[in-house]
């Protein structure tokens, strides 16, 4: 199988933070024509956890609706807090055809171990029976950290349609153990932009990111000269994606980030609270170096 790039979409806002369906197609095509492979709808970058129940919904009807014609594979991500209201995303999403569902781990009331979390997890993939079903390891954000080595071995008992991990997570080594487990059995998707040749090399099967928005092709540059033999390179590119994710960090990087999306021409507005976004200021600085760098040419800014 092709390695997969598969974007975590921005979730497009209007000025009064209301949804902006209209972004999605042009999101959606400018995604396929940068290489991209996929959507992850509604994750971290999406502000996921920041919409309600409804939105949602809308949100992967629209994704759907825009990116199967793309030829984007469609993951839809239903974690919530409420198992119940992750239950009904599962199904909705099932009900649209998607091609897949993720879902991650209650971050109130966390689960101590990995058979409670199968215990979670296992009712909202059978909400949607036909679909495959990856777990969303992202314990920077859920502060949940158990064995995904454990879950998967344990999971496939409990969860027919389990075919990987979304793995958010920098324990490389814990990486290869699930990479390996039943001889490469798993999908292992890697969330971690700035380590994705890291990831490449260890045989993740594809990656879920948020610089892949605006910057696919410097990473489609990266692993092409790195199969090419140009391993210098590839780490130099590599460098570049670090120095990128850095600087929008400076700025705080989810409103900075989605406000990188304007400079292709994609206005994805603010954030949700308690997120805050750049101040004019802010943007005329940040949009000044962006133009300034490297990556003008390489994340297709203008």
């Amino acid at each position: 199988m092709p390695f997969r790039l598969i974007a975590a979409p921005f979730t497009a806002m209007h000025a009064d933070g209301s949804l902006n369906l209209s972004a999605v197609e042009p999101q959606g095509t400018s995604l396929a024509e940068s290489g991209v492979t996929g959507v992850f709808v509604a994750g971290s970058t999406g502000e996921g956890m920041s919409l309600t129940l409804d939105e949602r919904f809308q949100l992967a009807e629209r994704w759907n609706e825009v990116g199967r014609p793309l030829g984007l594979e469609v993951i839809v991500q239903v974690g919530h807090n409420c198992q119940e209201d992750a239950i009904r995303l599962a199904a909705h999403a099932a009900d649209l055809g998607v091609d897949a569902i993720a879902a991650s781990a209650p971050n109130y009331f966390k689960p101590a171990t990995v058979s409670v979390l199968l215990d979670f997890c296992a009712p909202i993939a059978d909400a949607a029976p036909l679909l495959p079903f990856f777990f969303y390891d992202i314990p920077g954000m859920t502060g949940v950290r158990l064995s995904m080595v454990e879950f998967l071995t344990k999971g496939r008992q409990r969860i027919p349609g389990l075919v990987g991990i979304k793995y958010s997570n920098l324990d490389l080594v814990q990486l290869q153990e699930c990479v390996r487990l039943d001889n490469g059995r798993f999908e292992v998707l890697f969330g971690c932009d700035e380590a994705l040749l890291a990831g490449y090399v260890l045989g993740v099967c594809g990656a879920v990111g948020s610089t892949y928005n605006f910057a696919a092709p410097l990473y489609c540059r990266m692993l092409d000269v790195f199969e090419s033999g140009d391993h210098a390179e590839a780490r130099r590119l590599q460098a570049a994606s670090v120095s990128l994710v850095r600087t929008l960090e400076a700025y705080s990087y989810l409103p900075a980030a989605k406000f990188a999306m304007s400079l292709l021409g994609i206005d994805c507005g603010p954030v949700r609270p308690p997120l805050q976004d750049l101040s004019p200021e802010q943007k005329a600085t940040l949009r000044a170096t962006l133009l300034e760098s490297d990556f003008q040419k390489l994340c297709r800014v203008h």
